[in-house]
């Protein structure tokens, strides 16, 4: 499943595409992805003017004044803005149109999704899909800090890896990322994160800041079948620290990286460098 990185990479590409241009009509060459697809988005997508193209979490929304279509990516979908005759491949799902605008002729915003884990579903205007309403804030927000995780953390036995990937704590915080920051910020995932004091949290989320956004300048990691709007590859798997290199050594200290799993996550640190 493509992280937060890869996503707001997505968003990136495709707003100045998308943003602006009316949706002539969408083509659904099969019924369902993940969910089947409701029946507002061949009905009431069709004819509106793409006003935003938004990211909440691992999720991307196309806002019009009628609602919004609500995409997931799952664990091997893209998005890619073609021209309007671009030949349909396999697993090409979904198409919406858009209308020429200015200089550029009619493209079509399709959907592909090999594993078919994604979804494209609906969210009237005014309204909070259930999928996005209990989900905590952006890490990259203003809400997000050292302080909030302290306080949340308080009185909890969870290792600090899975608190930090409840999305009800933070969104978007996966797998790779979180072992990165805690890496970068010395703390062990093992550690009960009512255990966590105040200075370390706040170095935590600055090192989650940090990465997060080095990792949207890069492009993101390749470790999954993620490919940005252009057809581009990330580059941040090339910088990882400790993500998926158990056994290998410590780019600190040198000795071997520790690895197991943690909530059925495979997860990687250092025993030396991280309490």
């Amino acid at each position: 499943m493509p992280e937060l990185p890869e996503v707001e990479t997505t968003r990136r590409g495709l707003a100045p595409h998308v943003e602006g241009r009316r949706v002539a009509n969408v083509v659904l060459r099969r019924p369902d992805l993940r969910w089947p697809i409701p029946y507002e988005v061949v009905t009431l997508l069709p004819g509106q003017r793409v006003t935003a193209v938004r990211r909440r979490a691992k999720y991307l929304l196309l806002d019009t004044a009628a609602g919004s279509a609500l995409l997931h990516l799952g664990m091997s979908g893209s998005l890619r803005v073609l021209p309007a005759d671009a030949p349909v491949r396999a697993h090409d799902h979904v198409d919406i149109a858009l209308e020429p605008s200015g200089r550029q002729g009619a493209r079509v915003l399709r959907f592909n999704d090999p594993r078919r884990f994604g979804c494209l579903l609906w969210q009237p205007p005014g309204e909070t899909h259930e999928l996005l309403a209990d989900l905590g804030p952006e890490p990259l927000s203003d809400q997000f800090d050292g302080d909030y995780l302290f306080a949340l953390s308080r009185g909890r036995s969870a290792p600090v890896k899975t608190f930090l990937m409840d999305q009800r704590v933070v969104v978007g915080v996966g797998n790779i990322y979180v072992a990165e920051a805690l890496f970068a910020a010395g703390i062990s995932p093992l550690r009960a994160a009512g255990k966590v004091s105040r200075e370390r949290y706040q170095r935590l989320a600055e090192e989650i800041r940090r990465i997060l956004g080095h990792a949207i300048e890069r492009g993101g990691t390749t470790l999954r079948d993620f490919l940005a709007p252009d057809g581009a590859p990330g580059y941040f798997e090339q910088e990882l620290s400790a993500y998926g290199r158990g056994g290998e050594p410590c780019p600190r200290c040198g000795r071997p990286l520790k690895q197991a799993s943690i909530g059925q996550r495979t997860t990687v640190w250092c025993g030396r460098c991280q309490k």
